[in-house]
């Protein structure tokens, strides 16, 4: 629609004039008053979308004593206050409605003990099973932590009980009673201890 329309012009002038009429014909609606009405004051709990039309010195006053909450209870404005978190829907936590059972984020399908849901891949995997899948995956080193590994001799996706183990046999192999207090191997000596303890502080075993 162009702008210099007819059409829009008298939609325009219309809803002007529509307001300019109930300005004029509504009365503030303060018991006693009869000055224009052109505020508006919400009517009150259980009456969403109403309004009451005041003057302003009135609508001033209408709002000083307005409560939302008036009559009641501290639980009651508790509940309301939490339910209009979500726009007061109805929520429930993971897996309690049945569909969510089946879901991979129930508890007993995170845990391994549900039949119904199938994991041909690998993916999921309890706390008392780790698959090989994952740990076969490259880990994301820091730079001490990527020299400690090269310092005993393994790779990056070593598990716990390969790194102990590499651990007792480099302790065992560089200990300066074994090697006659060789200066090398007692600083050899040392570097291993340093890369197990890195190690260990980060999680890796």
């Amino acid at each position: 629609m162009k702008l210099d329309s007819k059409y829009f012009d008298r939609i325009r002038t219309r809803r002007k004039r529509e307001q300019e009429t109930d300005r004029s014909v509504t009365t503030c609606q303060w018991d006693g008053c009869d000055k224009p009405g052109i505020h508006r004051a919400p009517v009150g709990r259980n009456a969403e979308g109403q309004f009451f039309l005041f003057c302003f010195e009135h609508v001033k006053e209408y709002n000083k004593g307005y409560n939302y909450f008036s009559g009641l209870s501290d639980g009651e404005i508790a509940r309301y206050q939490k339910e209009a978190v979500t726009g007061h829907r109805p929520t429930w936590t993971v897996g309690v409605n049945k569909a969510a059972r089946s879901g991979p984020m129930h508890a007993d399908v995170r845990a391994g003990t549900s039949t119904r849901f199938k994991d041909p891949f690998g993916f999921v995997q309890n706390g008392r099973d780790r698959g090989p899948r994952f740990q076969q995956h490259s880990r994301k080193l820091k730079t001490l932590e990527a020299k400690a590994f090269d310092t005993m001799g393994l790779g990056a996706n070593a598990t716990a009980a390969e790194i102990k183990a590499r651990y007792k046999e480099l302790v065992k192999k560089h200990h300066p009673d074994a090697n006659g207090g060789d200066r090398g191997s007692e600083e050899r000596f040392r570097a291993v201890i340093q890369a197990y303890q890195l190690l260990k502080q980060g999680g890796f075993c």
